[in-house]
């Protein structure tokens, strides 16, 4: 397929986007690494095409977020993370050990799936929930601790 005529390029060109190699690179490489850090989407991208500033990346992904072919996540204590997966009503799991996160659909489906119990006027169409644990591996190399005292 060539690369003119792939679905990131109709993505943009359809958001009105101009179609760039930065652009293009970005969006490819998060459909394979989701919940990438600006450091981690700018060494992947940077080794897929070659030399790109972070602040390119930077302005990739701003532009990507306002189209909304990108999804920005921010878990408390850990830096934004960035997605392909957007439009849907999905939500995180986070685990406190390794800052590994994974998608979770929402069991009710359509946005939002929590109600305030007091609205204040607002129209609500989004509940954003974060999940926070330990991952299977964490659990896995966290030993219990053995109280000698007994």
């Amino acid at each position: 397929m060539s690369r003119y005529s792939t679905p990131i390029v109709r993505e943009l060109r359809d958001r009105g986007l101009r179609v760039t190699a930065p652009r293009h690179a970005v969006l490819e490489w998060l459909i394979d690494h989701p919940h990438a850090t600006v450091e981690h989407v700018h060494q992947g991208v940077r080794e897929r095409i070659g030399t790109i500033s972070k602040q390119a990346v930077y302005d990739v992904l701003s532009a990507c977020l306002e189209a909304d072919l990108v999804r920005q996540i921010k878990p408390a204590g850990h830096p934004a993370r960035f997605e392909r997966r957007t439009g849907d009503n999905h939500h995180h799991l986070v685990c406190r050990g390794c800052g590994r996160i994974e998608d979770t659909d929402c069991r009710i489906g359509t946005a939002p799936c929590l109600t305030p119990e007091h609205d204040h006027g607002f129209k609500i169409d989004e509940a954003e929930v974060v999940f926070w644990g330990l991952c299977k591996d964490c659990q896995s190399a966290a030993s219990p601790t053995i109280d000698i005292r007994s």
